[in-house]
Formats: structure tokens, sequence, C-alpha cells
């Protein structure tokens, strides 16, 4: 599934000094039991990583992207959530995907395969080394690629 947005309101992880530092820290909650990892990969084919340590079970996708410090804005839809920016792409938008504009796609990576989300975002529930990617592609990827693997911690 593709996940779009728009970005009227900011996370509160959408601060890029927070992205910044947080690209200094190889994981955060390092000595949590549990680990899962948030990729974005640009249109340019550059892409991040972070590493984001867990007690439960589970770790929800509105609470990885919250912790992981990876910039990003979202719109409220009816259906849920839409990403609009991730990680400061677009640079500027008026309106979240517009019409024949790229968009983020949004899988799950888990045991080493990615898969395309079933849901949106804040759907997902992620286990012990299980992964959230997000690529940004053009209109016309209808079965885009996905992200590269996470570097496991």
């Amino acid at each position: 599934m593709v996940s779009i947005g728009c970005g009227s309101q900011p996370t509160a992880s959408s601060n890029p000094t927070a992205a910044s530092a947080s690209s200094r820290i190889p994981c955060a909650d390092i000595k949590a039991p549990h680990h899962a990892y948030v990729v974005v990969q640009h249109m340019s084919g550059d892409w991040i990583q972070r590493c984001i340590g867990f007690a439960p079970t589970y770790i929800d996708g509105q609470t990885i992207m919250d912790r992981s410090g990876i910039q990003y804005q979202v719109q409220y839809l009816e259906a849920g959530k839409a990403v609009c920016q991730v990680d400061l792409e677009p640079r500027q938008y008026r309106e979240c995907v517009p019409p024949n504009s790229p968009r983020w796609a949004l899988f799950i990576e888990s045991q080493g395969r990615w898969s395309k989300a079933p849901g949106g975002y804040t759907d997902i529930q992620l286990g012990d080394g299980d992964a959230l990617g997000w690529r940004y592609v053009r209109p016309e990827d209808q079965a885009p690629g996905s992200p590269p693997l996470p570097r496991r911690v």
C-alpha cells in the first residue's frame, strides 16, 4: 500500500535539529530488549536509517517515527494521517500529494524481506528486528521498488 500525505501540521519530530542530532546516535535506547528500524530513501537514491530500541513486544508506526528523530509532516484526513514530507523531501509543498506529483511509498521489512504496507504508518506494528521503510517515488511508478534493507546494529 502506498501511504500518501500532506503536511499542514508538523509532528513533534519535525524539528530538523533533532533529526541532525539523531544521526550521531547509532541506536536510540540501544540497551532495550528489542530494536526496530526506520529507513528513508530519497528520490535521489540517498538514504538514511534510524534504530529505535523498545521494551514492549511491539512498537507502532507512529511511535517509531516520533522516536526516530526523522523530520516528517502529516495531514489529517478522514481515513487517518497522510504523510506529506519525510526528512525534508519534498523541500516545499503547497498541497499534500497533488495529482501527478511524487509521493511517499510505505513498506514493512520483516526477516530480510520488504513488502508493501497494508495500511497507513499509524496502523503498523513492528516487532524485534522489523523495519518501517519510506521511499519517495515518481507519480508514474505504480509498483515502486523497496528501500534498502537496514543495517542491523
